[in-house]
């Protein structure tokens, strides 16, 4: 399906580039979510509607954009995501009205899917016994563009205003649509198909595969427990006891490059079969982290010791994941990924809901104890026989049924 020209390090470099540029598009709100609660007057659980339309949007176009990469030739998709995704940063940069950004930041989780194109084409050029890792090395990208898009987000924030990082994103987004179109492998014509026969079987491999459910689960769980914490972070560090800046909030993100790390690390174990003793740790990773958040909650060192935790347990459950549902239908690996990570979104956006209502009402204390039932939930099935170690370079269905 794909020119005979080898997944390089320089390539699957550029693809990690990639993912970390267009992923970073869902998490510049995070930071600086207390500064937009001021300029638009508004509160703090109307603020954090904000991350959940954003995440809306990017599960709407996992479920109906996505699966055309089985479709249509990923190259020219890709490209064209990019171009799309710079426009609407472009656009949010000047948008005044909070129901239009409202709007925009929904537009802008739609056209940033393409990171969920190159993540399966990278999967398809890379070796079999090697995927694991070639997964965790473009998902590095993945995680070093959330934690940087907060850093950077806050920067820029606290130098020219939150709307600066708009307009430097449409840029970067616009330069990499260029050097995409031209780098990235050739592929054959797909066969002839209906949309809606692509968009229909990705709800149908969801239906059929046992494995792709039970890695759902994971995935949504992993994906709410990180909103919850960057939902309302920002408004805990900006408020008593620390009243941190714009520039402090941003670094916040770095600390969650131990991810990048155990993203790595779940890649070797997920390539070795050793599935099970991953998610086992990444799910009791995620549980601890929020341990340590409340008890550190008026602790600085002791909240950066959670975030590291908690980014650490969820990057790990993501690469184990990945390297998991992408060995069960090699040729439907977008569809398969498609069906995988709308679920991660819509638990991704139950998340930022819940977590903001409850910080309403609770304060930090309601968003601990939500990330921790999160991390529970996760536990108890990745402690059942199910989770049995799978062989993940295995080129066949693995549905148990």
């Amino acid at each position: 399906m794909t020119e005979t020209r080898p997944l390089t390090r320089a390539l699957t470099f550029l693809m990690a580039v990639a993912v970390g540029v267009m992923v970073a598009n869902l998490y510049y709100l995070q930071p600086v979510l207390h500064q937009i609660r001021d300029e638009f007057h508004i509160g703090a659980a109307t603020a954090s509607l904000l991350v959940v339309l954003t995440q809306a949007g990017y599960a709407l176009g996992l479920a109906l954009v996505v699966p055309l990469g089985d479709l249509l030739r990923r190259r020219q998709l890709v490209a064209t995501m990019f171009v799309l995704a710079a426009l609407t940063m472009a656009v949010a940069a000047v948008t005044t009205s909070f129901v239009a950004f409202a709007a925009i930041s929904f537009l802008a989780g739609l056209t940033s899917v393409g990171t969920q194109m190159i993540i399966p084409f990278a999967a398809d050029l890379a070796d079999p016994p090697t995927r694991g890792r070639t997964i965790a090395h473009v998902m590095s990208g993945l995680l070093a563009g959330i934690l940087l898009s907060r850093t950077a987000s806050g920067i820029v924030a606290q130098v020219a205003g939150w709307r600066a990082m708009y307009w430097v994103a449409a840029g970067i987004l616009g330069v990499m649509a260029v050097v995409l179109g031209f780098a990235l492998p050739r592929e054959a014509p797909r066969e002839r198909v209906r949309y809606t026969q692509v968009v229909a079987g990705t709800a149908r491999l969801y239906a059929e595969l046992a494995q792709l459910r039970f890695r759902a689960w994971f995935g949504a769980l992993s994906f709410a427990s990180l909103s919850t914490l960057w939902t309302t972070l920002s408004f805990h560090l900006s408020g008593a006891p620390f009243h941190y800046t714009n520039l402090t909030i941003g670094l916040f993100g770095l600390f969650g490059v131990a991810g990048i790390v155990a993203a790595n690390a779940a890649g070797h174990l997920a390539d070795r079969a050793r599935s099970r003793t991953a998610t086992i740790v990444a799910a009791s990773l995620v549980t601890a982290s929020f341990a340590m958040l409340w008890l550190g909650r008026d602790n600085f060192w002791v909240l950066a010791l959670g975030v590291i935790v908690l980014d650490a347990g969820m990057q790990g459950m993501q690469i184990t994941n990945q390297s998991i549902i992408y060995s069960l239908r090699p040729d439907a690996r977008s569809r398969v990924n498609s069906a995988y990570m709308v679920n991660c979104f819509v638990g991704a956006s139950v998340g930022s809901f819940a977590s903001g209502t409850l910080y309403a009402h609770f304060g930090w204390a309601g968003d601990c104890w939500l990330g921790a039932a999160l991390g529970l939930a996760m536990v108890i099935p990745a402690l059942s026989p199910r989770n049995a170690a799978i062989p993940v370079t295995a080129h066949v269905s693995l549905d148990p049924a």
